[in-house]
């Protein structure tokens, strides 16, 4: 089937509304759409560049961490979340009560991806690899009641105060299971050729228009992406994330998604993916240049506090991982006095490196924000 060919679905009379339910995709797809094919290479080639880059950094897993904290925020503030990457990185006890439940959904949005992306070791991205990470996704939080880890057993919609004046009412839920195993088999069948990245932009938008999961479909549908991405090879570590790309064109991420099912429109919808995934891309090898850069210029810096420099060494490494952070924090990774650990942190304050974020006497917080602002 053509892209151009294409019809998304059909409305089902269900008891007193519609739902829509999605045509099956896991078929043949072509593309006759020449802008749609350059979009492509030059989605293509940033991706390699990105993922060759990401192998040549010392120390990925600290910057990777940073990633994850910021999709986690970025993907999070898309459905309403107030929680920004700073705060994303505190302890529990120095974020202000009222904050504390999207504090919370950040971190399980964390946890879930971290989880999921180590079980690829074991399972390919499928039903059961999302099931046992929407679990995780909405455990102890906002979602906790609404069937984490499983199938919706009942309608869902999106959008108004009642089914009957809803933006969007998804297939049923009797539905799912047949359509999240044809999405599933359309991942993972190679009988029908399709570039991994159109495969991937399809699959996103299938799986939200599926909305197979009470709550937190955005969310996983988005963490779907870099697994995918993980799973199939092309990247070796996982380097991008699409969520603050989608957030910062939010509208039109809604719009080209809806314009699928309404205009039948998949053609727009992948251009408008690819292009994301092009300029995400392209950030990304940037900012682990900045990376890079600031790191040369604080290693340099810290070789002015002589016989403390081998500690200094060890703390700046400390700070990739843990960019904000505490007297008590300093004191139990090195296992130093609390003077001691207070004496360090304020040599990196003097440096320029650290700063201190509260203006309190006590319970000080001290932010490496040169390095944080690099991936805001």
């Amino acid at each position: 089937m053509d892209l151009k060919e294409y019809v998304s679905g059909e409305q089902k009379q269900q008891y007193k509304y519609k739902s829509f339910l999605p045509a099956l995709i896991n078929h043949e797809w072509e593309m006759s759409d020449s802008s749609l094919t350059f979009l492509l290479s030059q989605a293509d080639n940033k991706l390699g560049e990105l993922n060759a880059f990401s192998q040549l950094i010392p120390d990925i897993d600290f910057f990777i961490k940073m990633h994850v904290n910021k999709e986690a925020t970025s993907s999070s503030r898309i459905e309403g979340t107030q929680t920004n990457i700073e705060e994303a990185l505190q302890k529990i006890e120095y974020i202000d009560p009222e904050k504390r439940d999207d504090w919370e959904e950040v971190q399980n949005y964390i946890e879930a991806m971290n989880h999921a992306v180590n079980a690829l070791e074991k399972l390919p991205v499928s039903s059961r690899l999302l099931k046992d990470t929407h679990k995780i996704l909405l455990q102890g939080v906002r979602g906790k009641y609404k069937s984490p880890g499983e199938f919706r057993l009942s309608q869902n919609w999106i959008g108004g105060a009642a089914i009957n004046d809803a933006v969007f009412v998804p297939p049923s839920h009797e539905d799912v299971p047949d359509l999240m195993a044809d999405l599933e088999n359309f991942i993972h069948d190679e009988n029908f050729p399709v570039p991994y990245l159109v495969k991937i932009a399809i699959a996103h938008y299938q799986f939200e228009t599926i909305h197979p999961f009470l709550d937190g479909n955005g969310r996983l549908g988005r963490l779907l992406i870099t697994l995918y991405l993980v799973d199939k090879g092309l990247l070796v570590r996982p380097t991008l994330y699409l969520s603050d790309f989608f957030e910062k064109n939010k509208i039109l991420y809604y719009d080209n998604l809806t314009r699928v099912r309404t205009h039948h429109d998949m053609t727009q919808w992948i251009k408008f993916f690819l292009e994301g995934i092009r300029q995400t891309s392209e950030n990304s090898i940037q900012t682990f240049k900045s990376v890079i850069q600031l790191r040369h210029e604080c290693e340099n810096s810290i070789l002015s506090l002589g016989k403390k420099t081998k500690l200094a060494k060890e703390f700046l490494q400390y700070l990739y991982g843990k960019p904000v952070t505490d007297g008590q924090d300093v004191t139990t990774e090195f296992s130093i006095g609390l003077s001691t650990a207070l004496r360090l942190i304020e040599d990196f304050i003097r440096l320029g490196i650290l700063k201190e974020v509260t203006g309190n006497r006590r319970n000080r917080i001290f932010v490496f924000s040169k390095y944080i602002k690099l991936f805001e």
